[in-house]
């Protein structure tokens, strides 16, 4: 999907040529801690209208100026929380958005997480002419605020309804009053869309402004899941009071009803709501909903509930009338990387399609005819920028330089791919308004993330963050080596390799396998990175990862390898993989462990019970243990219903395979994860109960998914070490 959106220099970053001191050794939080172990970033710019500047809140986050992309210094200022007129005053915000017109500035602050991105404010608006503040709403805080092309209205949804504020006139009208908490949600997702689709809002305005459009989601039939929410001792109020507080919130298992969705217009001058003709099921899902790039219609995918069917209609929002004009099938899974790789331009539409074997962008007419194929080749596109209509040249990132490498490349009009740098290692790229210039992104395995200013024809204007302080700082640390490695049916597998900083090629060993390969998933990446892992490898341990069957950005025969049989086909890869590692020189085949989070602490369930495992002990992070237990959505992508493919569930179950551990387990879980239920965790270690196994187990009471609060992610990767110690030293 386009995107235009950029970044600006932080704060205390060090540029090219700064001297930096002599680093300190590393430590445990040098290496885990989310906001430290991570190389200096930048923050968000906008691109403005004339192409020549960009909008970026300021260091001390007080105010939001803009930069000239040809000199790299600030010209002017759009907004100052010291230099507000009027009464209503503000002292921070925590975002922003530019109108179209760029007079009005949507602001908010106060925010409140709901789920992963999703979150409630109190929002404003600010009249950069005047330099006046209006707050949208006196009636409490809102979420999914958006503002008019114009500036001169807000929508927004509360309590499950959608109310449009105009800030002219000073009203607030419902455009729905049927939202009820856990029954029906308007303008906003529900989990599950969330979660697997990436949308976090489903309101969209006009380009003329006239009509609202937005999914409604009724969750009624969703079952209610609950879990009583502990507080860590990090937060405020730890573990809360003595009766602990139970969450609840609807979350769809395989093979549960979802949410029932439907596509509505609101007219604003009417106030007339009409529901679009649509054929959508109570099954289907609505990935997607945009105007096209007049404003005439509405553009709808509707998905199957198996995921394998997609049709994309255009629909009159006035009349509801819609045509179908697209369609997309599989033999598998149709990936959400690919069909929401969309861009709709004034004359026709681009968008995503595995349809070749690889992905790859196709360009149609609003008739549904294909007027030409943008990319062809054997790799895969992985972004679209978008085009330069003046050029007719489109922006893209490949794999054109191997499916570890991400390459920034424009194509032109008669297909010709242009490398705008051809490194290898991990590209990106943010485009000004009229692609004159770009901010690149660069990192690679052994170099950290940089960021320049460049124009269009390759010539760097700024530098903006080099990281060199950062890159001293972590010049001891281990580093990544990539190869080549064998799975079970004699295919190569991309692969990495740590080794401790201290390397000896005479010694011996120990040997963490670490793990996703969760489908289209990617670890084995040419890109910075510095996380747990590391810190093993600095304790003294080979770490090692492959890309088995099933993992993305080879071609699609290789990710549909594991479609219906989830856990095999990457079961045997792992294990093959391990073998190879285990049998190298330096290497001890006799203290060899595995190690995975997520989808990975699943994988390490899956490879400890299996007949041919050799690892003496593994560690499995926040795991599905049986994908009964997890979300439609996801699950049924790659599995189907359980009622359609019990054999193949029965098959991927950990649970069903408690009786072959053999090696001994460490297993571990938030215990307020609304991902991947701690219930996993719980089930799992109950039936290692009943059957007199004997492993270890470690609870993060309070904490989410990913553990990135209070720096939680040292004390689980010291637990790691420790445990791998216990039975590897």
């Amino acid at each position: 999907m386009k995107s235009h959106r950029i970044f600006c220099l932080a704060a205390s970053a060090a540029l090219a040529g700064t001297a930096v001191a002599m680093a300190a050794p590393l430590t445990i939080d040098d290496y885990c801690d989310v906001k430290t172990a991570a190389p200096h970033s930048v923050k968000e710019m906008k691109p403005l209208a004339d192409g020549q500047t960009y909008s970026c809140i300021s260091d001390d986050e007080k105010s939001i100026d803009v930069y000239s992309y040809r000199t790299g210094k600030k010209v002017s200022t759009l907004f100052s929380v010291d230099n507000i007129a009027g009464s209503l005053k503000i002292s921070e915000f925590d975002g922003y958005e530019l109108s179209a017109n760029e007079k009005k500035i949507l602001l908010w602050n106060e925010s409140e997480q709901i789920y992963r991105h999703t979150f409630r404010a109190e929002y404003y608006v600010y009249d950069v002419a005047r330099r006046t503040l209006t707050r949208v709403s006196e009636a409490g805080a809102q979420q999914g605020a958006i503002l008019s092309h114009d500036g001169r209205m807000v929508a927004y949804q509360r309590g499950n309804n959608i109310y449009i504020a105009n800030l002219d006139y000073g009203t607030d009208v419902a455009v729905t009053t049927d939202g009820e908490i856990n029954h029906i949600i308007n303008g906003t997702p529900d989990w599950g869309y969330e979660e697997e689709f990436g949308v976090i809002n489903t309101m969209r305005w006009s380009p003329d402004d006239r009509r609202l459009a937005f999914i409604r989601f009724d969750e009624s039939e969703v079952p209610a899941y609950s879990f009583d929410n502990y507080r860590s001792y990090c937060q405020e109020d730890p573990l809360g009071d003595l009766y602990p507080e139970a969450y609840t919130y609807k979350y769809p298992l395989a093979g549960y009803p979802n949410s029932v969705v439907s596509v509505l217009s609101y007219d604003i001058d009417s106030r007339i709501t009409k529901k679009m003709d649509l054929p959508i099921g109570e099954t289907d899902y609505v990935p997607s909903m945009e105007f096209d790039g007049k404003g005439d219609n509405l553009m709808v995918m509707v998905l199957n509930r198996d995921q394998n069917h997609l049709d994309l209609y255009k629909v009159n929002p006035g009349s509801t009338v819609s045509q179908l004009i697209l369609t997309q099938t599989s033999k598998a899974w149709l990936a959400p990387d690919s069909y929401q790789m969309v861009d709709y331009g004034e004359n026709d539409f681009v968008i995503g399609s595995d349809e070749s074997g690889y992905r790859h962008l196709y360009q149609y007419n609003y008739n549904g005819v294909l007027q030409r194929q943008i990319t062809n080749g054997d790799f895969n596109v992985t972004n679209y920028y978008g085009r330069d209509s003046r050029k007719g040249v489109h922006y893209v990132q490949t794999t054109s330089l191997g499916a570890i490498n991400r390459t920034v490349a424009s194509v032109d009009g008669k297909g010709n791919v242009k490398l705008l740098h051809g490194e290898e290692g991990t590209e990106n790229a943010w485009f000004s308004r009229d692609f004159s210039y770009y901010l690149r992104s660069y990192s690679s395995a052994t170099t950290p993330t940089q960021y320049a200013i460049y124009t269009i024809g390759g010539k760097q204007v700024q530098l903006v963050e080099s990281n060199a302080d950062y890159a001293a700082k972590y010049a001891s640390a281990p580093k990544m080596e990539f190869l080549k490695v064998k799975n079970a049916d004699g295919q190569e597998m991309n692969a990495y390799i740590i080794k401790p900083a201290d390397f000896d090629p005479n010694r011996k060993y120990p040997l963490m396998m670490y793990q996703y390969n969760g489908p289209d998933s990617q670890e084995v990446l040419n890109r910075w990175r510095m996380e747990g892992i590391f810190y093993v490898a600095s304790q003294g341990y080979i770490v090692a990862a492959v890309d088995g069957r099933g993992t993305g950005n080879r071609n699609r025969a290789w990710a549909h390898a594991v479609y219906c049989r989830l856990g095999q086909d990457e079961t045997a890869d792992q294990l093959a993989g391990a073998a190879y590692f285990a049998s190298l020189p330096y290497v001890d085949a006799e203290r060899t462990s595995c190690f995975g989070w997520s989808y990975g602490g699943y994988m390490t369930l899956m490879e400890l019970s299996d007949p041919s495992c050799r690892f003496k002990c593994g560690v499995s992070m926040a795991p599905v243990t049986d994908w009964r237990l997890y979300d439609s959505i996801y699950t049924e992508r790659y599995m189907r219903t359980p009622q359609q493919n019990k054999a193949g569930y029965d098959a991927a179950s950990a649970l069903e395979r408690t009786q072959q551990m053999k090696s001994r387990l460490l297993i571990m879980s938030g215990t307020s994860d609304d991902n991947v239920h701690y219930y996993n965790t719980l089930k799992y270690a109950s039936k290692l109960n009943y059957e007199g196994t004997v492993f270890d187990m470690m609870s993060y009471a309070g904490f989410e998914h990913s553990l990135r609060m209070c720096n939680a992610r040292a004390r689980l990767f010291d637990k790691l070490v420790d445990f791998l110690d216990s039975n590897l030293k």
